[in-house]
């Protein structure tokens, strides 16, 4: 017998990507190449593999240097970033805060990753929605940070 999923999501302001599916229990599940197991497809995570796969895909950056949705603790409470991605010296080059689309994004937002990011020390932050995307350049020295047009290409070098 074959089965035929229909999955109806929300186009994203992304490029396409394949995913793979599944269907358990009525409910639809999509793959994480990253934490390599399926998950809930909820809109936040179709959101969040997008992310993932923009990240590996067109900015370049190796697989093994992705982390998606640990823990960090910031002001002694356990916080959970959704993707974070690290430079060759096992340094936070990216933090990314993703929402489900229906959310909009706004300073409450940024101040959560900004929060995340006096402990972790990433150079680049995003945020998303899948349909809009924030770009910021962080100055660890002034505690501030400058939006870009776009994010850098990863460099290995």
């Amino acid at each position: 017998m074959v089965v035929y999923l229909c999955i109806v999501m929300m186009p994203l302001n992304f490029p396409r990507y394949a995913f793979r599916f599944k269907s358990t229990e009525k409910k639809v599940h999509i793959f994480d190449e990253i934490r390599k197991r399926f998950f809930v497809l909820t809109p936040e995570e179709w959101v969040r593999q997008h992310c993932v796969q923009f990240l590996i895909e067109d900015l370049n950056i190796p697989k093994s240097y992705i982390n998606v949705e640990k823990e960090v603790k910031v002001n002694s409470m356990s916080k959970r970033y959704d993707i974070i991605s690290f430079n060759k010296d096992a340094g936070i080059h990216l933090i990314v805060e993703c929402k489900a689309p229906h959310i909009k994004i706004n300073q409450e937002t940024f101040d959560q990753i900004a929060r995340y990011n006096l402990t972790l020390n990433a150079k680049y932050l995003m945020v998303t929605n899948g349909l809009q995307h924030y770009y910021c350049q962080m100055n660890v020295d002034t505690e501030s940070y400058t939006f870009l047009k776009e994010l850098p290409m990863y460099n290995l070098d």
